[in-house]
């Protein structure tokens, strides 16, 4: 199965990717970096992340870091995603592909490993996502991928049913993101020969009274190979919107890109320049809107606000004024994007910081201080998009 990816369609995008060292999650990693987003390998086993995260940047440099994290601790878990958020921002994409695989009867499973597999399995994909769906939430747009599997199936109870529950979970979350920009799904990836897999299928196998290779004949038809089922993964994140709140496979997510890619890639290209479009629209209108209301002022505090603004941002009012005039007429002959000024941007943001900072001294009022606030951070919150934005 041939599938040809779209370079630079997630360009500049962040991925965090639990257990990328090896298997379908280096194989979704060397995808996601194809089609130009950054890889963020989080895995235990050093030898093997250092490994994947070099091999990958000799192909595309800097585009993969790897993380040495045990996610079955929650400190390290927890301070994993503090210095993701320090150096990198909020991840655009994460994809829980870790998995800790036990295998054995119920009656045979200690206690502990019952306890291993649920911090790995199930509580680590529930602290990743609570950790970062703030900040997700705050700029409006994110997704979150889980990873299923079989189901309830003999001998891997301590697996499968915290796979289970990750599944469940992910479709709780869904539903509480409903209407947002936010996205949540589940993928399963099928049954595939990983060196992790193998070793499992030789226990399960034992179990059932059949060889290995009797097991895999037995399931030929649902076999895939790790590079396959890796650039499932990958791909699924572009139809985010229409897979949320599913549980999909690996080569549903194939197909449909296969048949979809190249008219998915245009028309996510054409909506995220809209988008782009309408925020500038609304930076510009806040501005406008706070313009006219200083000049209804008396002439004393219209005067301290316009001297206050010029020294925030290092240009009169009136400048800025006619800087969005020229912008607004731009984009209407075009009807297309015409950014503002990184620079501007950034004097404008420091400009409704230092507002809202002052907010807090002046305003008495309670309920109007928490109103106003949120307004003032509503416009900071829009500028720091379109200034990611033109990050990236």
């Amino acid at each position: 199965m041939e599938i040809r990816l779209i370079p630079e369609i997630l360009s500049n995008k962040i991925v965090l990717l639990t257990g990328a060292g090896g298997g379908i999650g280096f194989e979704a990693a060397k995808a996601f970096v194809e089609m130009g987003a950054r890889v963020l390998i989080a895995e235990i086993n050093r030898e093997k992340g250092r490994q994947a995260a070099a091999h990958i940047n000799q192909l595309y440099p800097n585009r993969a870091v790897f993380f040495h994290t045990d996610l079955s601790n929650e400190a390290t878990v927890r301070q994993l995603c503090a210095t993701i958020l320090s150096e990198y921002g909020c991840p655009d994409f994460i994809l829980n592909n870790a998995a800790m695989v036990v295998t054995g009867g119920i009656d045979e499973v200690d206690l502990s490993e019952w306890d291993d597999s649920y911090a790995v399995n199930l509580k680590a994909p529930i602290l990743l996502t609570t950790l970062f769906l703030k900040q997700m939430k705050k700029r409006n747009s994110g997704c979150i991928v889980f990873v299923s599997s079989s189901g309830a199936a003999p001998y891997l109870g301590g697996y499968e049913v915290f796979k289970t529950a990750q599944a469940e979970f992910a479709g709780t979350l869904a539903m509480e993101l409903e209407g947002t920009n936010i996205y949540a799904y589940t993928i399963a990836p099928g049954l595939v020969k990983t060196a992790t897999a193998e070793k499992s299928i030789e226990i399960v196998a034992s179990k059932m009274n059949v060889t290995s290779e009797q097991f895999y004949r037995m399931n030929a038809d649902f076999i895939l190979d790790a590079e396959i089922a890796g650039k499932g993964f990958a791909v699924s994140v572009l139809k985010a919107d229409e897979y949320h709140g599913q549980e999909i496979s690996s080569i549903q997510a194939l197909h449909d890109f296969d048949s979809h890619g190249e008219e998915t890639a245009a028309q996510r290209r054409e909506d995220i320049a809209a988008q782009e479009i309408e925020r500038i629209k609304k930076i510009i209108d806040t501005f406008r809107s706070q313009y006219s209301g200083w000049q209804e002022r008396n002439i004393f505090e219209r005067q301290w606000v316009l001297r206050d603004f010029r020294k925030c941002v290092v240009q009169s009012a009136d400048a800025v004024q006619k800087e969005f005039q020229n912008i607004e007429s731009a984009m209407e002959s075009s009807g297309g994007l015409q950014a503002i000024p990184e620079n501007l941007l950034e004097k404008l943001k420091l400009y409704w910081q230092r507002q809202l900072k002052l907010l807090q001294g002046f305003e008495k009022n309670n309920y109007r201080r928490t109103e106003n606030s949120k307004i003032i951070q509503g416009w900071i919150d829009e500028i720091q998009a379109a200034l990611d934005n033109a990050e990236s």
